[in-house]
């Protein structure tokens, strides 16, 4: 299985026309996620990569039926607009690629998200993969390179860092070891599927077998994954890298929600709780692999 994406799902892209929009259909279309339609306001009657273009998202699903997903690459200051529209039409998750959304209108998609049982990934998102499976949003830049960097297996990925996330994967599969899903929760202060909720979603697929999570400096959430493991609704494995070592109080640390204030969300304070819990947390980045691979020799695997 994989959690957020698969081949079943039925896929719409908002913003579908702009540069961002064409490249990122075709990367989705290629690497053989289901995208049934697209939207751009006035640019209805149009095709991309094959893809219908219509007016509203309304009308996308009159017209090509139910869906599953909409991935928005709509400028920052009309996100929300078009991310409501979704909601408001049914569909159940949202994956909102661009950065700079501001804080209050991401409160207002989570309001609206949460009324309708609905879900969003991102802001300032890269997306989600699941290998051989589907991708949402832009991780692997080409079909070409997210097939021959990404493989299949037992491990659920959750990354802070955009990058990362591609890294993580890149370099457990040298070892041998392929993902469930790959996720990135976003960069921004306020998102919707945090790590925590991530990980509750890997704890519920049969086929996750271990979580690899890439954390930040600031901000509250590996602590709240400690936080599961501990209560015990999560039994699986953590292996977890937290970067931003050296940062100091009031620094900023590449992403608009890693920032340490008053003490707040530091390294040894994530690092230590993790380890409390029963995690396993590598020093270096690059020790990420052997230990991951040590932990699923335990498990037998």
């Amino acid at each position: 299985m994989a959690i957020l994406i698969d081949e079943t799902k039925r896929v719409l892209v908002q913003g579908i026309t702009g540069r961002e929009g064409m490249a990122r259909t075709k990367l989705m279309r290629e690497y053989g996620t289901n995208v049934v339609a697209g939207v751009t306001p006035g640019k209805g009657n149009q095709e991309v990569e094959g893809v219908p273009v219509f007016d509203t998202v309304q009308e996308a699903w009159e017209k090509v039926g139910p869906i599953d997903i909409s991935v928005l690459f709509i400028p920052a200051p009309i996100v929300k607009p078009a991310a409501l529209e979704a909601i408001a039409a049914g569909v159940k998750l949202l994956v909102i690629v661009p950065d700079r959304v501001p804080i209050w209108d991401v409160l207002v998609i989570a309001k609206a998200a949460k009324e309708a049982g609905a879900r969003f990934v991102g802001p300032n998102t890269l997306g989600v993969l699941s290998p051989d499976k589907g991708v949402l949003g832009m991780i692997g830049g080409r079909a070409a390179s997210a097939k021959a960097w990404f493989r299949p297996g037992p491990v659920g990925i959750t990354s802070r860092s955009g990058g990362m996330t591609s890294s993580m994967a890149y370099y457990l599969g040298q070892e041998g070891i392929g993902a469930t899903t790959l996720v990135h929760v976003g960069g921004d202060a306020v998102v919707g599927l945090p790590h925590p909720e991530v990980v509750r979603l890997f704890q519920q697929d049969p086929e996750t077998k271990a979580i690899v999570m890439f954390g930040e400096i600031g901000g509250t959430q590996e602590e709240r994954v400690a936080d599961l493991i501990e209560s015990g609704e999560v039994t699986k494995p953590v292996i977890a890298y937290i970067g931003g070592k050296a940062a100091k109080s009031g620094t900023r640390f590449s992403h608009a929600g890693a920032i340490i204030e008053g003490g707040r969300g530091t390294y040894e304070g994530k690092v230590d709780r993790l380890r409390s819990v029963g995690a396993t947390v590598v020093e270096a980045f690059g020790d990420l692999p052997a230990a991951t691979k040590e932990v699923l020799g335990r498990l037998g695997l």
